[in-house]
Order: structure tokens, then C-alpha cells, then sequence
């Protein structure tokens, strides 16, 4: 048996090992890294909210009023008024009849899934979905059937072979995959849990905010805003805060609140992120809100145009996520060091992350990254994808 020692070093020598890095002050489009300014182009912080006045000043409010911490989990003595509110908000948002906050997506989508879902059930689940999505089908304990990715023939072929199936058939999928950038066809996965008599959960975690019309996300960009029974999201990324949710039926969050024990033994979200939350939901449905969506949108477009000319794959990113195909780990994480020499931080993603061979780094737009931050960022991709003969063609 190897020793925790030896598991390291066998990281280290396959390119895997792990380490983090120092952020110091503000989650900006610029940050100051290990003690040097750099270009940040790996946050989720997608419309620049993290560090927005509004969102810091509703916080200040909330700790001079409500304290620092709620105490205890929700069903003890933690439910407090700015909970309601939030869900309240969240559910007003998403045009559902109720909403529940979790502490993190992880707990949303494992307190979910296993919620749910039991001995008995079917799960489907897309092969790209988000790590907590998986963890939460095993958690479940239910059959767990794996699609290729976004494969709605492969999905109508095991919904078919499974029809008889006395338990409940739920499909789980990413709104927007988080590696890839790509959208799941909500459309076709609408009808196709109508037609099998399936529930349908979407994770949104990255389309929240960004997505639609109005912001409320993939759902609403593919107008199925209401043939989706649970929509969950996290308040973490384009909305600058913290924690996440789940927004369904009366019902459904009932049950969730009775069973979904990531909620139950956990203490409740502190005041701060619970009055930064609900105004950045104020935020994402105002004026402000719309241009800053614009502004992300003309980014991603930018970024992505940029690339592709100069030959890069981006493995078919439709959105504010756009990943740089290398293949290999150790070439990975060379030309991520590379373009930190440069002042544009970017990580590599690596197993098991993504499949082995399939190693990218994982580029992500701000709303505020001005077209000469973009512009930057292309060029100096562009050489150093040169140096390394990762652009294709070369």
C-alpha cells in the first residue's frame, strides 16, 4: 500500500499534483497574484459582482443588523428573515412557487439527487455533468444511467428500455457544462421527460445571471422556463455571492426541506451573503444587469473569434466559458505557467477533472474585461500556443 507520500509523488510525476495560489484584495478582472497584478481570466465571477458596491454595502447593512452568523441549521433556530426573503426572491426570479437556499452547489446537488431519488429509481445523467451531480446520483442510491453527452437519441433509447420501471425516472443535467462551455438541448430533454413521464433538473450553476432575456438563465435562452421541475443554481458565480438552490413546486421544496439532509444538518448561510445574494438578484434585473450581460456576451464573442482564427480548437464553447484544447497534462499546465509569465492567469484542467487526452485550459469572460484586456489575452495565447505547437496546424 502507498503511503499518502508516495500518492503525491506519483502525482507530481504524472503532471497532476494540485497546489493553490494567493489571491490577495478583490476578486476583479485584475488581481493581485502570489504579490504581482495579473489578468484574470479563470473566475466564475462572470459580471464583475464579487467586489460590487451595491452587493458589499447590502452586506455591511446585514451584519450591523442581523449579526455575523445564523447559529444553527435552519429547522433548529437558523431560519431567519433574510432566508425568506432570499427565497422569496429566488423563486420570484425563476417563476417557480417556492425556492430552498443550500450552503454551496456541492450540497445543492447532492442533498438534491439523493433526496429524490432512492433504490428503485432511475437517474440519467449526462456523462459531462458537474462532479456534485454525480456524487449525489451515488449518494442516492438509485440506478444511475449515463448518456452520451448531450446524445438525445442515446437518452430516448434508454428512457425507451426503461420505461417499465415502477420507481421514478429522473433526468439530471448541467444547463451549462462547466468544462466545455457548451449548452445542454433543453428543448429536446423537455420533451423527451414529458413523452417518458420523467422529472427533469436542470444545473444552472453557470448560466444564472448571464443567460436569457433576463438573465434567469438556460432555461429561459431555450424558452422552458416552466416545463422544468427543479431548477438549481448557485449564487457563487455570476451573482457574486455565496451558497446555492433549489427552485421548484411547492412540493417539491417541502420534500427537499424534510429530506434532503445536506440541508437539515448543515448551519444556515451567515446574513452578509443572504443580503448580498438578494441584491444581486436586484442587481441582474435591472438596467445595470442587462448591460453587464452585453458586455459579457461581446467579450465571450470577442475571445472566442480571436482564438479560432488564430487556429485554436474551443471545443464547440457557446458561452462565457471557453476552453483551449491541449490534450496533454505536463503540456497543460506548461502553458498555463507560461502565460502567468505573462500577466494572464489562466488554469489548466486536468484528470480527473476531464478525461485523460482531453487536457484544456479553461478560459472564462468578466463582464468587466475591456476589449483590450480580451484583445491582450488573445495574443499572448496565440504565441505562447505557438511556442508550444498546440495551435493546430502547426
Amino acid at each position: 500500500m502507498q503511503t499518502f507520500g508516495e500518492e503525491l509523488e506519483s502525482l507530481r510525476a504524472a503532471g497532476l499534483f494540485r497546489s493553490m495560489r494567493l489571491v490577495e484584495g478583490e476578486q476583479s478582472s485584475r488581481i493581485i497574484l502570489d504579490g504581482r497584478e495579473v489578468l484574470l481570466l479563470c473566475s466564475n465571477n462572470y459580471l464583475g459582482l464579487a467586489d460590487h458596491p451595491l452587493l458589499k454595502e447590502a452586506a455591511i447593512r446585514a451584519v450591523e443588523r442581523f449579526g455575523v452568523g445564523s447559529g444553527a441549521a435552519r429547522l433548529v433556530s437558523g431560519n431567519m428573515e433574510l432566508h425568506l426573503r432570499l427565497e422569496e426572491r429566488i423563486a420570484a426570479f425563476k417563476g417557480t412557487e417556492a425556492a430552498l437556499v443550500f450552503n454551496s452547489g456541492y450540497a445543492a446537488n447532492t442533498g438534491i439527487i439523493s433526496a429524490i431519488a432512492g433504490r428503485g429509481d432511475l437517474i440519467f445523467s449526462d456523462r459531462l455533468n458537474h462532479a456534485s451531480i454525480v456524487d449525489g446520483a451515488l449518494l442516492s442510491r438509485a440506478k444511475v444511467i449515463r448518456y452520451s453527452h448531450n446524445d438525445m437519441v442515446a437518452l430516448r433509447r434508454l428512457l425507451e428500455e426503461n420505461r417499465s420501471t415502477s420507481g421514478r425516472r429522473i433526468i439530471v443535467t448541467d444547463g451549462v457544462f462547466s468544462m466545455d462551455g457548451d449548452l445542454a438541448k433543453l428543448a429536446e430533454l423537455v420533451a423527451l421527460k414529458g413523452e417518458f413521464g420523467a422529472l427533469l433538473m436542470v444545473d444552472d450553476a453557470h448560466g444564472t445571471g448571464v443567460l436569457g432575456e433576463h438573465g434567469r438563465g438556460s432555461a429561459e435562452l431555450c424558452g422552458v422556463m416552466d416545463r422544468i421541475d427543479i431548477h438549481m443554481g448557485t449564487l457563487g458565480k455570476a451573482l457574486g455571492s455565496f451558497g446555492a438552490y433549489a427552485a421548484a413546486s411547492e412540493e417539491i421544496i417541502d420534500y427537499l426541506v424534510n429530506r434532503a439532509r445536506s440541508f437539515i444538518f448543515s448551519t444556515s448561510l451567515p446574513p452578509a451573503v443572504l443580503a448580498a445574494s438578494i441584491a444581486a438578484f436586484d442587481l441582474v434585473d435591472s438596467p445595470a444587469g442587462a448591460d453587464l450581460r452585453k458586455g459579457l456576451a461581446a467579450n465571450s464573442t470577442q475571445f472566442k473569434d480571436g482564438l479560432e482564427n488564430a487556429g485554436f480548437n474551443t471545443m464547440g464553447s457557446e458561452t462565457q466559458i471557453v476552453p483551449v484544447f491541449v490534450g496533454g497534462a505536463e503540456e497543460t499546465m506548461e502553458f498555463s505557467r507560461k502565460l502567468l509569465d505573462q500577466g494572464i492567469f489562466v488554469q489548466g484542467i486536468r484528470p480527473p477533472t476531464v478525461p485523460v487526452g482531453s487536457c484544456r485550459l479553461r478560459c472564462t469572460l468578466m463582464a468587466t474585461h475591456s476589449q483590450a484586456d480580451v484583445d491582450r489575452a488573445v495574443a499572448a495565447i496565440a504565441q505562447v500556443g505557438r511556442q508550444l505547437g498546440v495551435i493546430r496546424g502547426t
